[in-house]
């Protein structure tokens, strides 16, 4: 069963909030009225044997919402509306990201969104074609999914036979090398200069075809262009599921489990 992260951390934030905000307006000054009412009985029974006036103990989960606040509400503001950490799981957006790269997305690069809910408070900026973008998988609004955005609303998108085409326009692509089952090109795609991957022989029938991008959504593919699950089988991406831009890769954690940094840089 997936975990439910933010929401998990948005429930502990706020009870941990409450908690200290309720001592702190209400419960506090009783504590401290009975700790001196008690600290004067026990003075005048001892006379001038009577310990100097300590303070009342907190209650234990007063003390630990206290201790945990803070720290969950600063994880909670970066990670809501500045920069948020991925892992890449799959092996679709080769030679870009490979399986095992932890990324880093920016969260307010498209607009300011409230987090669990993802409605957005402040519009900022939208995604532009070649960005590598995280969005909710639009099947079920929850998986994080991560492609490079090929069509803006509006545009024509067609895909066959290995080539790519936008508003009737080939995408410009050259030739690097063959590394069999695949070939490696070096795509432009309306200024961002990437790589991508396509597969020796015919294209795949069941992922061509031509597209027309509704208003407020967006079309997405992988750079491993003939082995990725992307909007050529499930459609567009609308906006309200965008999660934010990948920027950069800050480690890599191979099959031997051991943190390599030799992939860190910007994501092209």
């Amino acid at each position: 069963m997936d975990i439910d992260f933010p929401l998990i951390l948005v429930t502990l934030t706020f009870a941990t909030g409450l908690i200290w905000l309720g001592d702190r307006l209400f419960l506090r000054a009783r504590r401290e009225a009975r700790f001196s009412q008690s600290s004067q009985a026990t003075a005048g029974v001892a006379g001038d044997a009577a310990e100097e006036k300590e303070e009342p103990k907190e209650p234990y989960l007063v003390d630990l919402s206290r201790s945990f606040f803070p720290v969950l509400a600063i994880v909670l503001v970066l990670r809501s509306f500045l920069v948020e950490p991925f892992q890449i799981p799959s092996g679709s957006m080769l030679p870009t990201l490979q399986v095992g790269d932890f990324i880093l997305v920016n969260k307010f690069a498209y607009g300011l969104r409230l987090p669990v809910a993802g409605t957005k408070i402040a519009d900022i900026g939208n995604p532009e074609r070649g960005d590598v973008m995280v969005f909710k998988y639009p099947k079920d609004g929850e998986t994080n999914y991560i492609k490079r955005v090929i069509g803006l609303p509006g545009d024509t998108v067609t895909y066959r036979d290995h080539t790519l085409y936008i508003n009737g326009q080939e995408v410009p692509k050259d030739f690097v090398a063959t590394l069999p089952p695949v070939q490696l090109f070096q795509e432009n795609l309306s200024g961002v200069e990437h790589q991508i991957l396509n597969n020796l022989g015919p294209g795949n029938p069941g992922g061509e075809g031509q597209w027309r991008i509704p208003e407020h959504e967006y079309f997405v593919m992988g750079d491993n262009r003939d082995n990725s699950n992307d909007s050529r089988y499930w459609g567009t991406v609308p906006d309200e599921l965008v999660v934010g831009k990948a920027f950069a890769i800050w480690m890599h954690l191979g099959d031997n489990w051991i943190p390599s940094f030799d992939r860190v840089g910007l994501i092209e």
